[in-house]
C-alpha cells in the first residue's frame, strides 16, 4: 500500500472516530507504528489533520478547513509547482511567503530545510511550522481576513516593509503579457506587492488556469518576477511572450 492510500484511509479513519492513536492507526491498515507515525507528519504538514500526544485529530477550525478545500483544486498541477519551487530554497534563506494555496503547499517540502527564516501573512503557513525545527517564523500582524486566513491592510504591509528576504513566494489571481499581475482585491494586492519590493528574487507560483487571464486589479508589470513557476498546460503563446518580457518560466 502506497502513501496516497494510507493516507485516504488515515483521513476516512480519523473522519469517523474524531480522533485515533498511532497504534489504533497501525492496526487499522495492518501496517508498522513507524509508518503512520511518517504518514501523520506529512499529512498534518498539508493542513488535513492535527497531530496530537500519541496520534492525530480532525481540524475543528472551519476556515482552515476551508482554505484546504481550495487547495485542493488541481491538486497534482499545485504540488508539483510548490515541489520545483520549494527545490530553490537554500539553508539560511529568507523567505516571505504569502497566503496563496500553491504557495502553502510548498511547506512540506521545506520542513527538511535547516536554519531558514520565513515572514508570511497565512495562519495556515504558521501551522504547518508551528512545531518545525530549525525553521524561525515571523507572523505578519495586522487585521486576519477570515477567508483567506491571512493578516492585510496598513499594519501588515508596514511590518513586511521592516524586513528583506533572499526569495518571495507568491500567487496571484491572473497574470498575462499586455496586462501583469493581477488580484481580486486591494488587500491581497497590497500585500503582494509588499513581497516583491522587498525581496531579492520573487518567485511566482500559479496553475496554467491562471496564465493569461486578467483579473479585477492591476497591481505590477511582469517584470517584478523574476521566476514563474507554473504547469505544462499553461498556454504557449503567454509563455512566448512572457519569455520576451524577461520572465524565467519553470514548467512543473
Amino acid at each position: 500500500m502506497n502513501f496516497q492510500e494510507r493516507k485516504k484511509l488515515i483521513l476516512a479513519a480519523i473522519r469517523q472516530a474524531g480522533s485515533l492513536t498511532v497504534f489504533q492507526l497501525a492496526e487499522k491498515l495492518g501496517t508498522s507504528t513507524a509508518t503512520i507515525r511518517r504518514d501523520l507528519h506529512d499529512i498534518s504538514a498539508e493542513g488535513l489533520l492535527l497531530r496530537t500526544h500519541g496520534g492525530a485529530m480532525q481540524p475543528d477550525m472551519q476556515p482552515l478547513t476551508a482554505f484546504i478545500e481550495k487547495a485542493g483544486v488541481r491538486d497534482s498541477e499545485k504540488d508539483r509547482i510548490a515541489r520545483l519551487a520549494a527545490g530553490f530554497v537554500q539553508e539560511g534563506d529568507t523567505l516571505f511567503l504569502d497566503c496563496g494555496s500553491t504557495v502553502y503547499k510548498m511547506c512540506r517540502y521545506l520542513k527538511g530545510v535547516d536554519n531558514i527564516r520565513i515572514v508570511t501573512n497565512s495562519i495556515p503557513v504558521l501551522a504547518a511550522f508551528v512545531d518545525a525545527p530549525g525553521i524561525q517564523i515571523n507572523l505578519v500582524g495586522g487585521e486576519i481576513d477570515k477567508k483567506r486566513l491571512a493578516a492585510h491592510g496598513l499594519k501588515a504591509i508596514e511590518h513586511i516593509s521592516s524586513y528583506h528576504a533572499d526569495k518571495a513566494f507568491i500567487g496571484v489571481d491572473g497574470i498575462s503579457p499586455e496586462t501583469g499581475l493581477t488580484a481580486h482585491s486591494e488587500h491581497e494586492a497590497s500585500i503582494t506587492s509588499a513581497f516583491i519590493a522587498h525581496a531579492r528574487e520573487n518567485f511566482l507560483l500559479c496553475d496554467s488556469s491562471k496564465i493569461g487571464r486578467d483579473s479585477y486589479l492591476r497591481f505590477a508589470g511582469v517584470e517584478v518576477i523574476t521566476t514563474l513557476v507554473t504547469d505544462s498546460e499553461a498556454d504557449v503563446t503567454s509563455r512566448q511572450h512572457l519569455t520576451e518580457k524577461g520572465v524565467r518560466i519553470l514548467l512543473a
